[in-house]
């Protein structure tokens, strides 16, 4: 298929689908994505993420009837993709000319087209081990990159590979080229500083200790505009490094490793609230809730070395105890979750159903998937102590996912840490409490 091709199929539904996906709502979305490649630019006028390809692609695996494509359609804001510059394209095959334009919003047509030659002559296997894997400047850059923008391009490039589709993929490289890299300070510092220490420690136990350690749990402030840039890179950067670099993955544990991320995630995510006001997902946890679903469908490659699948995984797991601690390190309320008392009881089908049908950009609806894959994910971990989430607390998370979403006020709490953050929702009902 061309790398300017979109055509999804039954056949590769997804690492976690409903036996329910069908070939017309297959044929359809592949319409509506093929005229979002040809003709949208990956970011809106105000600089927000184009998410019509995550949204469609997960109502695709979640088994979406046709009916609603049209009308989550329209809750998509485009922007044109801008002209292609051949002159721009045939300068990026040269190392300082690809260089030129790397963070240049107005250049995203140009990277797409050059990534897009690039996979139709090399393959996109071949050409993510190169752009981002291969471990020399071009690609270390390029991995940062893939970890910015909220881990955007990272789930981007996810979809690409997890549905096999080369267009997509072509999108995410040039996605991540138009984005900035100044967590490249912390990601490589922190792949040097793990060369140096002892024996790594689990995700449960760092998120422990980053909360006991004030002066980083403390470091980003509410004013600060970005809590990462401007707050913990300011003010605790080598603090943040220490506990991040004690994240370890070897090569032959990625499976397992995978699976506490994974779990651990939605640990700190899911008990974040803030009793008595409503439950709802923090805004910046639920993108490392929703990358994690990639990182199964990564490990799953053949092409793609073990070690490479085990740096990667260092970097998200690393990613993630930096968010938790940019949003003032709350305590998981684990209670919540066991206690919770669904608004309508009932089974992941059901919840699916609601998020299909749910008004929004595609966010909510990740999360549901990515809940329900988690729970498949760590099944066979339910006896270690470090898996919080276990048994019935993973369909609590999906009814919360889908509950907090269609209860009054915003459908996400940003930064949930501080108490600034919770002054406009409202309290629970008292059945609730």
């Amino acid at each position: 298929m061309s790398a300017s091709q979109i055509k999804l199929s039954v056949d590769n539904p997804g690492v976690f689908h409903s036996p329910s996906v069908n070939s017309e709502f297959a044929v359809q979305a592949s319409e509506l994505l093929q005229e979002n490649h040809d003709k949208n630019h990956i970011r809106d006028e105000s600089g927000f993420h184009n998410h019509m390809v995550h949204h469609f692609l997960t109502l695709f695996a979640l088994g979406a009837p046709p009916s609603v494509l049209q009308k989550q359609r329209d809750n998509h804001v485009e922007r044109p993709i801008g002209p292609l510059d051949e002159a721009v394209v045939n300068k990026m095959y040269d190392y300082e000319g690809y260089q030129e334009y790397l963070g240049n919003d107005k250049h995203y047509h140009d990277f797409l087209v050059f990534f897009e030659r690039e996979i139709d002559k090399k393959g996109y296997e071949a050409v993510i081990n190169e752009y981002c894997l291969k471990g020399d400047e071009r690609a270390n850059d390029m991995l940062v990159r893939m970890f910015m923008g909220f881990l955007h391009p990272i789930i981007h490039l996810g979809f690409g590979v997890e549905f096999k589709q080369p267009a997509i993929i072509a999108e995410a490289l040039a996605q991540a080229a138009i984005h900035d890299s100044w967590l490249s300070s912390f990601l490589l510092g922190a792949e040097i500083a793990a060369q140096k220490t002892g024996r790594g420690k689990n995700m449960v136990e760092l998120l422990d200790e980053i909360r006991a350690d004030t002066k980083l749990s403390t470091a980003a402030r509410w004013e600060d505009d970005n809590k990462i840039r401007d707050g913990i890179m300011v003010r605790a950067p080598e603090e943040m490094i220490k506990y991040a670099s004690q994240w370890k993955v070897a090569p032959h544990e990625v499976m397992n490793i995978n699976a506490e991320m994974t779990n651990a995630v939605l640990y700190f995510t899911g008990g974040a609230q803030h009793p008595p006001k409503l439950i709802k997902y923090d805004f910046y946890y639920m993108h490392c809730v929703n990358c994690s679903i990639f990182f199964d469908a990564v490990l799953k490659q053949a092409w793609i070395s073990n070690e490479n699948k085990a740096r990667r995984l260092e970097w998200k797991g690393r990613i993630d105890l930096c968010m938790y601690t940019s949003r003032r390190s709350p305590e998981p309320l684990i209670d919540e979750i066991v206690h919770y008392k669904p608004k309508i009881p009932g089974s992941w089908d059901k919840v699916f159903e609601r998020v299909q049908n749910h008004h929004d950009d595609g966010h909510a609806s990740k999360l549901v998937r990515a809940l329900a894959h988690g729970e498949a994910l760590c099944k066979p971990y339910e006896n270690d102590p470090k898996f919080r989430i276990k048994e019935g607390m993973w369909l609590q998370l999906g009814h919360m996912a889908i509950d907090s979403v269609e209860s009054p006020g915003k459908a996400w709490v940003r930064s949930a840490g501080f108490p600034e953050a919770w002054q406009n929702f409202e309290d629970r009902p008292r059945a609730q409490l």
